[in-house]
């Protein structure tokens, strides 16, 4: 560990009595919903939560993406977000002309890749979904994006993500760790997944983890890793580039967690330089300049500059300073070990599926 993760480290234990003032009213919080003193709403609609216990860093777009392949094909699916630092307010709708700024960086890579789903945005769920509804009346299912502690709503499949390098169950509340709720919250999911786990890990280890989690009965646990695809140039997706062991790279990045594209990055070129930015960093001009000058720099006869989907759609707007670049989009995706693919997507799909057909049962017993 070096001399600031140290001193990182050393400041975060020192704030242990805020961590367990902010646990005492996140458990406080939880029971007045276990006690129906603060009340969770169901929807008559399949609700299917993303979320994790912890901030930032788990592959919570990834794996909403993942659930949009999965899904878009066998069911009119939509996505339904926050829309974290968006300068707008309130429920907003994606549509043509819709930019990161209106709805968010994550949500607007949503609206990019899968231009068919329904994209919307709210700060409010209970308020949004019915006006997503009205909106878009043939929706038969949708994806809640990192709203696993937001018990206002309740969701009827809750897929609970925790990274394999800060399992939940090491971790402790903020700010001495990065728990945003109780460990024991576990329980309310129906999926969990341990996300960014070695490509080869293995059986033994899978069972230590599983023994660690311990799963409930009626959960299931899966375990993902980070496929990384080929980079593609960012104003010209049709245009590819293939890494390799001669060329020096410029990483930018306003993403949470870092180390597994670092990882990715180190293992795949020559060397590289990095300019790191906060999570959903707004870029300014400013900011281009700086890539600019540190890529002039770079005295390596072969080098480009990578940065990330999510970094990707807050840079659109320069697309007039970015022509000459050569930045190129490293895609990202998780695939299911231990053969789970077809478990998980017949876990969702069987649960939109029941869903429905209960609803139908319900609706003609009314009718009679």
């Amino acid at each position: 560990m070096n001399l600031a993760n140290l001193t990182f480290q050393s400041i975060r234990f020192l704030l242990v009595p805020f961590a367990l003032l902010y646990g005492a009213i996140v458990w406080l919080r939880n029971r007045l919903y276990d006690n129906n003193v603060l009340k969770s709403t169901s929807v008559n609609m399949p609700i299917i939560c993303v979320g994790n216990l912890s901030v930032g860093g788990t592959g919570k777009s990834p794996m909403v993406e993942y659930l949009l392949r999965l899904l878009k094909d066998e069911v009119n699916i939509a996505t339904l977000s926050r829309g974290y630092k968006r300068k707008t307010k309130g429920y907003v709708l994606a549509n043509e002309s819709t930019n990161a700024l209106e709805i968010g960086d994550e949500p607007m890579q949503f609206h990019l890749k899968f231009p068919d789903v329904v994209v919307a945005v709210g700060e409010s769920r209970l308020e949004a979904i019915p006006q997503l509804l009205h909106d878009r009346p043939k929706t038969q299912a949708i994806i809640l994006d990192d709203g696993f502690q937001h018990r206002a709503i309740k969701a009827g499949l809750n897929i609970l993500l925790t990274d394999y390098n800060n399992l939940f169950t090491r971790d402790f509340f903020l700010p001495t760790g990065d728990l945003r709720d109780e460990r024991s919250s576990y329980k309310r999911a129906e999926i969990i997944v341990v996300t960014k786990c070695p490509a080869a890990l293995t059986e033994e280890e899978r069972n230590e983890i599983k023994a660690e989690i311990k799963p409930l009965p009626h959960q299931q646990l899966f375990f993902s890793t980070i496929e990384y695809g080929v980079p593609y140039h960012i104003l010209h997706p049709q245009q590819e580039y293939q890494l390799h062991k001669q060329l020096e790279v410029l990483l930018l990045t306003g993403i949470a967690n870092i180390e597994p594209l670092k990882e990715h990055i180190l293992s795949n070129s020559y060397t590289y330089e990095r300019i790191t930015f906060s999570d959903h960093h707004i870029f300014s001009i400013d900011d281009l300049k700086e890539v600019r000058k540190r890529f002039s720099k770079m005295d390596h006869e072969t080098k480009i500059i990578i940065t990330t989907e999510k970094d990707a759609v807050r840079l659109d707007k320069f697309k007039e300073e970015l022509e000459d670049l050569p930045m190129f989009v490293l895609p990202i995706r998780h695939r299911i070990l231990f053969n789970g693919e077809e478990q998980l997507k017949r876990s969702v799909i069987d649960f939109i599926q029941q869903f429905s057909t209960k609803n139908d049962k319900s609706q003609g017993t009314q009718k009679h």
